[in-house]
């Protein structure tokens, strides 16, 4: 635990130092965007993913992505993953815009 003080007191003193508008704020709060954005699309990608998966399980067994043979089943998760991941890169479904705000609006107050 000793070593974890220095650590702690040089981080609270960088983070006091810093004036709102400076360099190293605006780059913390890009910084902080960014992630934020990408939790928020990682959540839109997992929450269709699950969406799409229980849309192709009531497709039926037949055809390529049916039950029918060995690699049905992983075929028809790896297509959901790509569906999810393509229907997210295009824009989405609007989830990923409202979960990026209300991250924001958590770390701001």
């Amino acid at each position: 635990m000793p070593a974890l003080a220095p650590f702690l007191a040089s981080a609270a003193a960088g983070l006091a130092g810093e004036a709102p508008g400076s360099a190293k704020a605006s780059d913390a709060r890009a910084l902080a965007e960014a992630r934020a954005r990408r939790t928020a699309d990682d959540f839109e990608t997992m929450f269709l993913e699950q969406s799409l998966e229980r849309m192709f399980s009531s497709a039926g067994e037949e055809g390529p992505m049916g039950e029918n043979g060995t690699g049905g089943p992983i075929y028809r998760s790896m297509l959901v993953k790509e569906y999810a991941g393509t229907i997210v890169k295009s824009g989405g479904v609007g989830i990923s815009s409202q979960v990026f705000r209300e991250i924001m609006r958590l770390q701001e107050g």
